[in-house]
C-alpha cells in the first residue's frame, strides 16, 4: 500500500453534465486527483469535512483509493460489527465527550440486534451490552483484561453480525430500528431515546453510503416504520415569572451545607438573568465578566464545561472542556446582563473570589460542580419557595428551566427574535420553534386582527 501526507482538497461544485441536480467533490493524494459525486450537496459536504479532519489529525492517506486510513478501515470491514468499531474509530478523536457516550449506547444497543437470527447460543442481552459499551466501542478499553463472558460474547459477535452490505435488505435494517424502541427490560423507551439513537444509527448507514459499501440509506426505505414524535418546544408551565425566580434565587441561600446554597446563587442567576446553560455557567470566569459599578454589564462566554462519564473525555475527568455549543471552537458570545445580575456576581466575587484559573463557580476543592450538586441544592430551594402545589408542578422543575424563563421574558418583551437568539446562542429558526408556547398575547393580537378584517 502507498501511502501519503499530500493532501489537496478543492471545493464542492455542482456537477454541470448530469441531469438531476448532483455534486461532485475533488481532492488529491501525492497529486492523484480523486473525485465523487454525491445526490446532495449535504452529502458532500459531509464526506469532505471527514477528510479535511483527518488531514487536520496529521493521519496518512491512501494513495489508491484516496482515503485516509482510519476510512479506509471502516470500508473494508466485512460484517457490521468490525464497521461499528471502525466507525467509531473515525468519529472518536473530533467528538465531544456526551457525543462519545450517545455514539457508543446507540451502537451497544444495535450492534447486537443486526445479527443472523438463526445463530445459535446468543449471550444474555446485559452481557453483550456490557461487552459492546464498556470494553469493545470505546478505543482505549480494547486492550483491558476481559472476563470470560466477556470474550465469549465479543467472539459471538464476531461470527454473527451480519454483513454490512445486506443492510440494504429492509428486514434487516428494521431489526436495527426496531431494537431502538425497547429497553433492556423489555419496556418501551422514551421518545427522545429512540430519536437520538435512530439518528447515530442513520448516520453510520450514511457513512457506508459515502463509501459506496451502500447504494444508499436503507433506512430511507423502511415506510412501516416511524419513530415517536418527540417534544420540541418548551412546555409553558415550567416557565417562572421574575417574582418567583427571585424567590426561588433567595430561597436557594439556604440550602445545602455550610455556604453551599450562597456559592450557588450566583450560579442559578446567570440562568435565568443572563439565559446561560448550566455547563457556560460553570465555564465563566472572571476575566469573562465586565461588571460596572451601575447600568448594564456584558459576559464574553468563551467556555463551555459539560458533564460527561470520566471513560468520554480525553483527560480522565467528569468535565469536559468545550468550547461553545453551536460555535466555532474559539468564537465567544457576547451576552448583555442586567443591574441586578451585575450586582449578584460582584457579589459573589466579593465574598468567594474566583478560582486561580478565573472561574466563578467551583467546589470548595477548586473543582467543577457536578449536575447532582445544583440539582439537590435547586430541588432543596423549590421546597422552600413554592407552595405544595407548585412543587409537585412542572414549574422550574429543573435548574435549565432558568434559562427557559429568560428567553420567554426577552421574547415576550418585544425583544426582536434576532437578538434574542444572538444573547442565547439559537438560530433565529429554532428559537422561534422551541418557545412558540411560551410567548404571551399571539392569540389576542390574531383575533383582533380577523375582528377588524371581518368589520371592514
Amino acid at each position: 500500500m502507498s501511502t501519503s501526507y499530500d493532501v489537496k482538497i478543492w471545493d464542492i461544485r455542482r456537477n454541470q453534465s448530469s441531469k438531476a441536480p448532483s455534486y461532485e467533490f475533488r481532492w488529491a493524494v501525492n497529486r492523484r486527483r480523486k473525485s465523487r459525486t454525491f445526490r446532495t450537496k449535504a452529502l458532500a459536504e459531509n464526506f469532505q469535512s471527514d477528510l479535511r479532519q483527518a488531514a487536520k489529525r496529521g493521519e496518512v492517506f491512501d494513495e489508491e483509493t484516496g482515503l485516509p486510513l482510519s476510512m479506509l478501515a471502516v470500508k473494508t470491514a466485512v460484517n457490521w460489527f468490525a464497521f461499528a468499531l471502525a466507525y467509531v474509530d473515525m468519529k472518536w478523536p473530533h467528538a465531544a465527550a456526551k457525543t462519545r457516550d450517545s455514539l457508543t449506547d446507540a451502537l451497544a444497543t444495535v450492534t447486537p440486534a443486526l445479527v443472523d437470527e438463526n445463530a445459535p447460543d446468543k449471550p444474555e442481552p446485559l452481557v453483550l451490552r456490557e461487552a459492546l459499551r464498556q470494553y469493545a466501542l470505546p478505543p482505549a478499553s480494547r486492550q483491558a483484561k476481559r472476563p470470560e463472558a466477556i470474550r465469549s460474547a465479543l467472539a459471538w459477535l464476531e461470527r454473527h453480525s451480519l454483513p454490512v452490505r445486506d443492510l440494504f435488505k429492509v428486514r434487516n435494517v428494521r431489526l436495527g430500528l426496531d431494537a431502538l424502541t425497547l429497553r433492556l427490560d423489555g419496556g418501551a423507551a422514551a421518545a427522545t431515546t429512540i430519536a437520538r439513537k435512530r439518528s447515530v444509527f442513520y448516520n453510520a448507514l450514511q457513512y457506508a453510503v459515502d463509501l459506496e459499501e451502500l447504494a444508499s440509506n436503507p433506512i430511507d426505505k423502511v415506510k412501516a416504520w416511524k419513530p415517536p414524535k418527540v417534544r420540541e418546544v418548551v412546555d409553558r408551565r415550567v416557565v417562572v415569572n421574575p417574582v418567583q425566580a427571585r424567590e426561588l434565587l433567595t430561597a436557594v441561600t439556604y440550602a445545602g451545607r455550610l455556604d453551599r446554597g450562597r456559592h450557588l446563587r450566583g450560579f442559578f442567576a446567570c440562568l435565568y438573568f443572563a439565559g446561560l446553560r448550566p455547563a457556560e455557567a460553570l465555564g465563566l470566569r472572571k476575566q469573562d465578566c465586565h461588571l460596572p459599578q451601575t447600568g448594564w454589564g456584558r459576559l464574553i462566554l468563551a467556555k463551555s464545561k459539560p458533564q460527561a462519564n470520566k471513560r468520554w473525555t480525553d483527560s480522565g475527568d467528569a468535565h469536559d472542556d468545550r468550547g461553545l455549543k453551536h460555535r466555532a471552537e474559539d468564537e465567544g458570545r457576547p451576552v448583555p446582563v442586567p443591574p441586578e445580575l451585575v450586582a449578584i456576581l460582584r457579589e459573589h466575587l466579593n465574598e468567594f473570589g474566583a478560582h486561580e484559573d478565573g472561574r466563578l463557580f467551583r467546589t470548595s476543592r477548586g473543582g467543577v460542580i457536578s449536575i447532582g450538586t445544583y440539582c439537590e441544592a435547586w430541588k432543596a430551594a423549590r421546597a422552600f419557595a413554592l407552595t405544595p402545589e407548585q412543587f409537585v408542578s412542572p414549574l422550574a422543575a429543573r435548574p435549565y428551566d432558568l434559562r427557559h424563563a429568560a428567553v420567554s421574558l426577552w421574547l415576550n418583551a418585544g425583544v426582536a427574535a434576532p437578538d434574542v437568539a444572538e444573547r442565547a446562542g439559537h438560530g433565529v429558526d429554532v428559537l422561534l420553534k422551541v418557545y412558540a408556547k411560551c410567548i404571551d398575547g399571539g392569540t389576542e393580537v390574531a383575533n383582533r386582527r380577523i375582528e377588524d378584517a371581518l368589520a371592514a
